[in-house]
């Protein structure tokens, strides 16, 4: 694709304009909100997994974040501008926050009463009630220490997530409801908007957000970043990680921006201590970032042309970053998770193949997780096929073969998997092999057809089970509800039918002389040994 250049001036004044419209004038006094027929806003969109996040009563369309981080100390003093339209005559409405300290609430330049429940919900009172299809703007400052999310659905492996403090700043990895503790927000994936990051540090260190870097000004030892992601972005995929890193930016061969940041530790880190030769995670992350380009180019033939004007990738010495995420635009990765080549270039085409896959398309419900996680695994199946290291067949005869009959594995119902199972490695695996059984029922053909069109006719917007089956129903002409309730609904091990047994006897015959596991298989398992998405067997 073709990116147009912005002209030095463009970027200086787009700079100063972005930093003078954070300061707000001093808010009037506030009194009650008044006027009839308006009412609250809920607390929630109602999504049966978290029920309270998300907000009703209107829709964001832009986040203006401007943010001040110390590592020294772990404070961040925040400003945040919200600009939203009414859905309703609201009275009031809530915000997702917690932790921090908020120091006041503005609406419309006017100062706003607001209140605080269950650590959770910030209510908002305007003092004059806003109007449906009202454009207006929230305003809250804020301080305090950013609070690490603790996932305990797996009692005995707590695992963090949101701001994770690091020695030298911090990295932010939101899914799937981190983003209240660094920023107050509309918190689901149904309310996508754009962003705006302005992000002061110390000199010397960098910060890193979704989109284009519009500019840096360093001033009394501290420097302000500012990145610009105009594209409608679920709130959980934002990011504004802080440290030391390598910051490169370069274009694809096909014009794409590109920015990858890699903490210099990495290159004094060797993957084997006790082997001298031994490569270093900044080597192989280096070698693996560096295939981006091709990465990209190979998924956009399969799914459709990507889906943003700029990408890339972060990776942190992190300690107890455990799980890459799929960050719009800038996806983020742990160090150990580049061992060798190839599971760095298999986990680069996964959380690539999310910028499509749940990012572009995001999810309507959390319960649909599987339109993310299986998509992006069959993603890494097809680069394996593509690469010469197995068929997506193998891999899914591999996998059907590796988990019995009466397996937990097969216990979790991944159409509608539950909180504890939201990252389970059922879910990554059985719905790749949900998208293979539909490839051997419908033919290559219809199945890269069904994926082109998810990706193109829901850009940029949100995405159903039943939605993906009524489209893959309409462009096969076949009636489908028998293969997805068996591979989506029912537990238990499913029956190969006609077509999939046929494929897996082809496959058999194919790799009779071969002996080893499709990397593809091998890669994964090793990430989701090590990661939020545990195989619990």
């Amino acid at each position: 694709m073709s990116i147009r250049r912005a002209r030095a001036a463009v970027v200086a004044a787009l700079l100063a304009t972005t930093l003078a419209a954070i300061t707000l004038a001093p808010a009037a006094a506030s009194t009650g909100a008044s006027g009839g027929g308006c009412r609250a806003g809920a607390p929630g969109v109602g999504d049966p997994y978290y029920p309270l996040y998300g907000n009703g009563g209107y829709d964001v369309k832009h986040y203006l974040l401007k943010l001040s981080y110390n590592p020294a100390t772990d404070r961040l003093a925040g400003v945040a501008t919200i600009t939203a339209r009414a859905t309703q005559s609201l009275c009031r409405f809530n915000l997702d926050f917690q932790g921090m300290t908020v120091r006041s609430v503005a609406v419309d330049g006017k100062r706003a009463r607001w209140s605080r429940s269950a650590d959770h919900e910030l209510t908002v009172t305007p003092q004059r009630h806003l109007k449906k299809g009202k454009r207006f703007t929230t305003v809250v400052r804020y301080d305090g220490v950013p609070r690490t999310q603790i996932d305990l659905s797996i009692p005995d492996e707590p695992l963090p997530y949101g701001w994770i403090h690091t020695d030298d700043g911090a990295v932010v990895v939101s899914e799937p409801e981190g983003s209240a503790n660094w920023f107050p927000l509309n918190d689901h994936p149904t309310d996508k908007a754009a962003f705006t990051f302005v992000v002061t540090v110390p000199a010397g260190l960098e910060a890193i957000s979704n989109g284009r870097l519009v500019g840096r000004r360093t001033h009394h030892h501290r420097t302000t970043w500012v990145w610009n992601a105009p594209d409608p972005m679920a709130p959980y995929l934002a990011t504004a990680t802080i440290g030391q890193f390598d910051l490169r930016t370069y274009r694809t061969p096909d014009g794409l921006r590109m920015y990858d940041a890699v903490d210099p530790d990495l290159y004094q880190d060797p993957v084997d201590p006790s082997d001298p030769a031994s490569p270093t995670y900044g080597e192989i992350a280096d070698g693996s970032l560096a295939r981006q380009g091709e990465i990209i180019d190979f998924l956009a033939s399969q799914f459709g042309p990507y889906p943003f004007t700029t990408g890339g990738g972060i990776v942190d010495d992190a300690e107890n970053l455990f799980f890459a995420l799929e960050v719009q635009t800038r996806s983020i990765y742990p160090k150990g998770f580049f061992t060798d080549p190839i599971n760095g270039d298999f986990v680069v085409v996964h959380e690539n193949a999310h910028q499509w896959y749940g990012d572009s398309v995001a999810l309507a419900e959390w319960k649909h997780m599987w339109l993310n996680e299986g998509f992006a695994t069959y993603a890494e199946w097809l680069w394996g096929e593509r690469e010469g290291l197995g068929s997506t067949q193998e891999v899914f005869d591999f996998f059907y073969d590796l988990f019995p009959e009466g397996d937990p594995f097969w216990d979790v119902v991944i159409g509608d998997p539950g909180i504890p199972n939201l990252f389970n490695g059922a879910v990554y695996i059985r719905g790749a092999m949900t998208l293979q059984t539909l490839r051997n029922q419908v033919g290559d053909r219809d199945l890269f057809r069904i994926l082109r069109a998810w990706a193109t006719r829901k850009a940029g917007g949100n995405g159903t089970t039943a939605q993906f089956v009524a489209l893959a129903e309409r462009i096969s002409g076949q009636q489908l509800d028998a293969l997805f309730d068996a591979w989506l609904f029912t537990p238990g091990k499913p029956a190969l039918g006609p077509a999939a047994a046929a494929a897996t006897g082809t496959a058999a015959a194919t790799a009779a002389t071969a002996t080893r596991t499709p990397p593809a298989a091998t890669s994964l398992l090793e990430r989701l040994s090590k990661g939020a998405a545990r195989l619990r067997r």
